[in-house]
């Protein structure tokens, strides 16, 4: 049975067209109300866990709070499991302690979270912004801490995928078409423009 494909590029390359379920949630602006609740409530978190580091001397001046968190991390028990599961991610950490990596960055890390999140709260450029917050979730998993952070790592996910959409109700309305997507020529008109033109 033949793949029927959406279309052959003048480069050759073929296009798949997108199941309509993904093209509903992803490429059309009928869910864009929900991505907009979900990228504030992330964007909400973010800024609320930035504030305290922000605000506390031993994240962003001399990244001591960060060493106490990577030592613990790295830390390999007599008994049970250690925090870390891999040893290639340990390694790192540790790297980045003996080199006092983490003077610079809880600096990084707390004023990374707050641009995350205030990207994520006015939708500016979110699929870049939901990238880099779930960078760090990763790597708080990564380095053992759970907590909250598989929750807000899946719903970074959700933003990346629906990164077209997800600022359609914020700044990206305006963004993402001076940077040549995702609506650019193909944005309806508004209804101002419409009966201006008619």
């Amino acid at each position: 049975m033949a793949l029927k494909f959406n279309k052959l590029s003048d480069h050759g390359e073929i296009t798949f067209p997108d199941p309509p379920i993904t093209h509903l949630l992803f490429g059309t602006t009928k869910f864009a109300w929900l991505f907009t609740i979900i990228r504030v409530y992330l964007g909400y978190n973010w800024v609320t866990a930035s504030l305290h580091k922000i605000s506390d001397p031993n994240w962003v001046q001399t990244g001591e709070a960060l060493k106490g968190f990577w030592v613990k991390a790295v830390a390999v028990p007599t008994q049970g499991s250690s925090a870390i599961a891999f040893d290639w991610y340990r390694g790192f950490i540790q790297y980045l302690i003996d080199t006092g990596s983490y003077a610079w960055f809880g600096k990084l890390i707390a004023y990374g979270e707050f641009l995350v999140g205030v990207g994520l709260i006015v939708g500016a450029f979110v699929g870049i912004a939901a990238f880099f917050g779930g960078l760090m979730n990763w790597n708080f998993i990564m380095a053992g801490a759970a907590s909250s952070n598989g929750l807000l790592f899946t719903l970074a996910i959700i933003l990346m995928l629906a990164w077209k959409v997800a600022g359609y109700y914020g700044l990206d309305y305006y963004l993402l078409p001076m940077v040549g997507t995702p609506w650019g020529k193909n944005r309806a008109p508004t209804p101002a423009v419409a009966s201006m033109r008619a």
